[in-house]
């Protein structure tokens, strides 16, 4: 594992606390002693998870032609849900320790109980790990439903509405972001394992003979995308699992691994669900889900190869990855270096002082910023803790509005990780920057 892991055992608490201090995060209803496992995301938290879903959506969706979109309903009925295994196997061995009364995944603990250290358990009992609910307006009265405990289902179901309005041949996917749910029985690790989370999902219809091929692909391209957005080589591995830990729908998996501070774990999965899940659905339901290839004169039951990413997860690695500290005019600074595309803010405004003619140009700086990137604008306290306090929260660029931005009509532009300073015209402002993020 890469020694900052080793060497920095506090990292997820440093992260963590910079996460409440500075607005990613909050535990949710805090006032009223928090709900267990439970995150609502600030100012700065809720800009970069839309960024982290706008940068899966913009690579896996809109830079493709052969991948569309859709946003199904969280609750279902129980025979989706039945059909697809989840209603039978979609379960954890949970007990009991006898001594302190937690609970606990059996396959977590080794024996040990982690809270008071005791070796007395109840027997193991399955636990299915989906919220069940009512849907009607009269207790007791109502139709079962389910909160999804993944997005994928609504795709499967979907296969033939997306197959007719899109006019799609396999190979070719369809995409989901958004909530899903699942009764965890030791929500741990922050927002690592929640019960309330997001997903970004795509299933991709393949033809069966090329199946593998198409597998061994996204598993390529999962991996660089985590590379392309910052995340260093060193703490990204690839997981395959043996073919005794296979899901029940799974011919093969491969999991994205991130070296967490508490080592190595699950970032995205990639599996090669075969014809499972489209069989499933087409004998439960009555209806077929199939393709016919006209060329061939031929019909068939695509596979299935599914990225399934956590986008929670994702934003969490992404701030592990970015956080650092180093010395900066002999004062210790804490930094994310993250990727201008994630940062809750890209560029800061940030004039010398008050001053209203400083205002003025300020403002008109910030119009001009505004439209093309996510920009702060800060006017308290001195520029030195303006920069730092930028720094902490990974915004790329500060533009510091000074007194003689009222005669050359130019600004200082200061890069984050170099903290070097250049003098850029307002006039050339838009363009340096695009240019300094490749936007050009």
């Amino acid at each position: 594992m890469d020694s900052a892991f080793e060497t920095d055992p506090e990292l997820l608490e440093k992260v963590i606390n910079l996460a409440k201090r500075r607005g990613f995060t909050f535990q949710s209803a805090e006032i009223y002693g928090g709900f267990r496992s439970t995150y609502d995301y600030g100012p700065l938290g809720v800009n970069m998870l839309r960024n982290v879903k706008a940068a899966w959506w913009r690579d896996m969706v809109q830079l493709r032609q052969d991948v569309v979109g859709i946003d199904a309903a969280i609750l279902g009925p129980p025979a989706v849900w039945a059909a697809s295994g989840h209603l039978e196997t979609f379960t954890d061995p949970l007990v009991d320790c006898r001594t302190c009364k937690e609970r606990f995944r059996e396959d977590k603990i080794d024996g040990v109980c982690p809270n008071c250290g005791s070796t007395q358990f109840t027997e193991a009992r399955a636990f299915n790990l989906m919220f069940k609910t009512q849907a009607g307006p009269v207790e007791g009265e109502g139709a079962t439903a389910y909160l999804r405990p993944e997005t994928a289902q609504g795709m499967f179901t979907n296969f033939n509405n997306v197959l007719f309005t899109t006019r799609k041949k396999p190979p070719f996917g369809v995409a989901q972001v958004g909530k899903s749910f699942r009764n965890e029985i030791t929500p741990q690790n922050f927002v690592f394992r929640t019960r309330e989370f997001e997903q970004m999902e795509m299933e991709y219809f393949v033809p069966p003979a090329e199946a593998d091929e198409w597998y061994r692909y996204w598993i390529d391209v999962r991996y660089n995308w985590y590379l392309g957005l910052g995340i260093p080589s060193d703490k990204l591995r690839l997981h395959e699992h043996a073919t005794e830990d296979l899901s029940h729908y799974s011919r093969g998996t491969t999991d994205v691994e991130f070296a967490y501070p508490w080592g190595w774990d699950e970032l995205e999965g990639v599996a090669n669900r075969g014809d499972y899940d489209l069989t499933q659905h087409s004998n439960a339901s009555g209806t077929k889900l199939e393709y016919f290839d006209q060329t061939a004169n031929e019909r068939y039951t695509p596979y299935v190869i599914e990225p399934a990413a956590g986008a929670t997860r994702a934003m969490m690695a992404f701030l592990l990855a970015a956080y650092h500290e180093d010395v900066v005019e002999g004062e210790t600074r804490t930094v994310l270096r993250l990727d201008w595309r994630l940062a809750p803010y890209q560029v800061a405004v940030l004039p010398l002082s008050k001053k209203p003619e400083l205002e003025g140009v300020s403002q008109e700086v910030l119009s001009l910023l505004q439209p093309h990137f996510a920009c702060d604008y800060d006017v308290t306290q001195s520029i030195g803790r303006r920069y730092r306090r930028q720094d902490e929260v990974g915004t790329p660029y500060c533009i510091t509005v000074d007194f003689d931005s009222l005669e050359d009509r130019a600004v200082t532009v200061r890069d984050r990780d170099t903290t070097l300073q250049v003098r850029v015209p307002i006039a050339h402002l838009l363009a340096a920057l695009r240019e300094r993020t490749n936007q050009n």
